[in-house]
């Protein structure tokens, strides 16, 4: 599955893995929200509601695309956050993996905290089992 993420600004895409959380995403898609930031990572909610996975991580890679269930929210790290320690990208708590943008995560230094944001489907693709460094 590939989404497509646009704000003002730009755009990315990503390939999410086989997942329920990424299938109840699918399902919902598409989604219009508003986007915050919090160091290096730009969150927005969703409509979206799943408990917390087997694997979840609090700790990514940059381009990870993440959901933190406390929030009912994507989160995509593109660097270091408030409570990183070093250069990693650690979330606010631990997250279910979805996968990962394609391309250069920094294209997300361009989103504003309160930038329209928006998801959709960019077409389906084999499922991913495992997204290299996720």
């Amino acid at each position: 599955m590939r989404i497509r993420i646009l704000w003002p600004a730009g755009q990315a895409t990503a390939v999410l893995r086989s997942t329920p959380t990424s299938e109840a995403l699918w399902a919902a898609l598409p989604i219009a929200s508003s986007a915050s930031t919090w160091g290096e990572e730009v969150y927005f909610g969703t409509p979206v509601r799943v408990p917390q996975e087997a694997d979840a991580q609090q700790v990514v890679e940059p381009g990870t695309v993440a959901f933190w269930t406390d929030g009912d929210s994507l989160a995509l790290p593109y660097g270091p956050t408030p409570i990183s320690r070093g250069g990693e990208c650690r979330l606010a708590g631990p997250c279910n993996v979805l996968g990962a943008l394609e391309g250069d995560a920094q294209v997300l230094r361009t989103v504003r905290s309160g930038d329209p944001i928006r998801v959709e489907r960019a077409g389906p693709v084999e499922p991913v089992e495992r997204v290299s460094g996720v």
